[in-house]
């Protein structure tokens, strides 16, 4: 009997050596022959258990629950940065409060120096000995008066945006200064970079403050922060 004998039914076909497999026909284990594109004599794959695989190039997809939101380490999500409307109204508040105040204090020293004119005797000889030391008299009291303002200005700047977060026109207007980096209250040394720097840029005819206030809309960083802002590592946010 011989392998090749093409009447042994259990020998292998005509053609093929003996001891050697029977070479895979293409479309093997496709039900329907091979699809376009297939390795021939390869069977395809079976699903297997568990979570199917994202193809390749293809990223993976999010799961279950509510996406992750941008925040602080260990902290909530990032509040929303506070507008420019809201900002100046902040401001807006802030200067009328402090206006009111010089203007109280404006009349009080006008209607005393008016009073100590008053008193001079026009026909006396010290009549202009006596306006005079009335108009000094007046520009001392009114001088000290606009000092003790200005130490009044940077302890409310100064400690209320360190200890509180917030002025009392930013608390009206819903906003509030926050350390970048983790969200909290400046502190008393942010807060006082940040209260510094627009008063220097004050000393020219006011126009370094203006530009330090409007410099928020030049921020490309996406937290609308004023130079300040960026010296003093703060943004101001919406409450």
């Amino acid at each position: 009997m011989s392998f090749g004998d093409p009447n042994n039914p259990y020998g292998p076909p005509q053609g093929q050596q003996p001891g050697y497999p029977q070479a895979p026909q293409p479309g093997y284990g496709y039900p329907q022959g091979a699809p376009q594109g297939a390795p021939q004599g390869v069977p395809p794959q079976q699903p297997g258990y568990g979570y199917p695989q994202a193809p390749q190039g293809v990223p993976p997809q999010q799961g279950y629950g509510y996406p992750q939101q941008p925040g602080y380490p260990g902290g909530p999500a990032a509040p929303r940065p506070a507008s420019m409307g809201r900002r100046f109204g902040a401001r807006l508040i802030d200067g009328v409060a402090f206006a009111v105040i010089y203007f109280i204090l404006g009349a009080i020293g006008i209607g005393g120096a008016v009073g100590a004119a008053q008193d001079c005797d026009p026909n006396a000889a010290d009549y202009s000995t006596c306006i005079n030391d009335a108009s000094s008299n007046f520009a001392a009291t009114f001088g000290a008066a606009i000092g003790m303002l200005a130490i009044v200005g940077l302890l409310y700047e100064w400690l209320m945006t360190g200890l509180v977060g917030a002025t009392l026109g930013k608390l009206a207007v819903g906003i509030r200064v926050v350390k970048v980096d983790t969200g909290q209250k400046p502190g008393l040394g942010s807060s006082f970079i940040r209260w510094i720097i627009p008063q220097v840029g004050s000393f020219a005819c006011g126009i370094g403050a203006l530009l330090v206030f409007l410099s928020p809309f030049w921020d490309k960083s996406g937290r609308q922060q004023g130079w300040h802002d960026k010296a003093a590592s703060t943004m101001v946010v919406q409450s």
